[in-house]
């Protein structure tokens, strides 16, 4: 995604005459003061949240759609969704879910139309520490096991995989907002715009459909 600050701020129609100040004041600033520079059409300002946010949104949208080219593609469309709409942005919720949100409805949205790959095992593409990945990681086999048993837990993990590639979109988001990202059922509800009832029986139901899936290999 190097060349999305250019394509993102041509799109968000950013103004680039402004006279800015030193770029490192923008590092220091909390999320919802930039979004007040950038409805000012401060070029930094969206520089600096697209520097600040672009790692988790592409992790998210690549769990999702499983193809590095589109899942660019999807973020980079999400960003200028995003910046097109700032002014839209309340202050008083987080704006990272407010953005997570817009990523999570244009991915899918991305696949309702094609069908896709399915969700990794391996973690998030763009952890940063060896920790990270692992946190973001789907557990399936232990380090004390035996080469046997850590190739069966590797093959289960793979029928897995292809089970959640089966599940809704929706149903795909909150198994993966769930179980690969950690969010909480309430921030989850935020993300995808839902009540939290619903959300809870989406992962219900989510949960059910991969039961009957793994089914024939749990016998």
């Amino acid at each position: 995604m190097g060349h999305d600050l250019e394509t993102v701020g041509a799109s968000a129609r950013l103004d680039t005459r402004r006279r800015e100040t030193n770029p490192l004041e923008y590092s220091s600033l909390d999320d919802r003061r930039l979004v007040e520079l950038a409805c000012e059409g401060r070029q930094r300002a969206f520089s600096e949240l697209l520097e600040r946010f672009q790692r988790p949104v592409f992790s998210l949208v690549f769990r999702m759609v499983r193809n590095r080219d589109q899942a660019e593609d999807v973020a980079q469309e999400a960003f200028v969704k995003a910046f097109n709409a700032i002014q839209s942005y309340d202050p008083r919720y987080k704006f990272s879910s407010w953005l997570f949100k817009i990523a999570n409805n244009v991915a899918i949205d991305h696949l309702r139309k094609k069908e896709l790959d399915t969700v990794s095992i391996d973690g998030s593409p763009h952890a940063m520490e060896d920790e990270e990945a692992e946190r973001s990681r789907i557990t399936l086999e232990s380090t004390e096991e035996d080469p046997a048993s850590y190739a069966e837990a590797r093959e289960l993990g793979g029928q897995i995989e292809e089970a959640i590639g089966h599940l809704r979109p929706e149903y795909r988001t909150v198994v993966l907002l769930r179980h690969v990202e950690g969010y909480a059922y309430d921030e989850i509800a935020e993300v995808m715009d839902l009540p939290l009832g619903t959300v809870k029986t989406y992962l219900h139901r989510a949960r059910g459909e991969l039961k009957e899936l793994l089914a024939p290999i749990a016998t």
